[in-house]
């Protein structure tokens, strides 16, 4: 296995860890000391880090495989999804905003997939970037907000907004784009 798979695969086994982190009621409210919020911020960090990493090294290293294409989408999907339903469950994200968030993520994937079947590539948008580093500050400032609202909660509020606005933006150019590979204008 090459180091951008190895990348990709650690991300995914941060998943657990990061929601026993979030989700788990500590004596004291620390971890070893350090307070849960921040060790949580920091799994997610280093997760989100990975998933940078694992892009840039595959396409520098021309170490792209069929594994890493299939499995890199899966595991940001399985860490976003993770940390925003351990943020609806500590009542710091709202479970519609989560839910529409999380909706495009599958609908786009199966979009993609359904695509990539007939041979036709659906590269990410511009707008899908945009939705994903959103979704970073997004869920890092409400991770950090859980001990003390202001301004974590504030900051996290509205990139939750913007990550809303662009899931629904990018969501609906996927459709266009799908569209125009089922029916291509000659």
């Amino acid at each position: 296995m090459n180091l951008p798979n190895s990348l990709t695969v650690t991300r995914i086994f941060l998943v657990p860890l990061l929601v026993v982190v979030l989700l788990t009621k500590f004596q004291g409210h620390n971890i070893l000391g350090v307070p849960k919020e921040i060790v949580g911020a920091l799994i997610f960090g280093i997760a989100s880090l990975t998933d940078w990493a694992d892009g840039y090294l595959a396409r520098r290293r021309k170490q792209i495989t069929p594994f890493g294409q299939v499995i890199d989408p899966l595991a940001d999907k399985l860490l976003t999804s993770a940390a925003l339903i351990s943020l609806v469950q500590l009542d710091l994200a709202q479970s519609w905003m989560v839910a529409v968030i999380i909706g495009r993520e599958f609908a786009v994937t199966t979009l993609r997939s359904l695509a990539y079947a007939r041979g036709v590539a659906m590269p990410a948008s511009p707008l899908g970037k945009i939705k994903m580093v959103a979704q970073v500050v997004a869920i890092l400032a409400l991770i950090l907000a859980h001990g003390q609202r202001w301004p974590f909660w504030v900051i996290g509020q509205t990139a939750l907004w913007i990550v809303v606005a662009t899931a629904l933006w990018s969501g609906a150019d996927y459709f266009r784009r799908f569209s125009e590979v089922l029916n291509p204008r000659s």
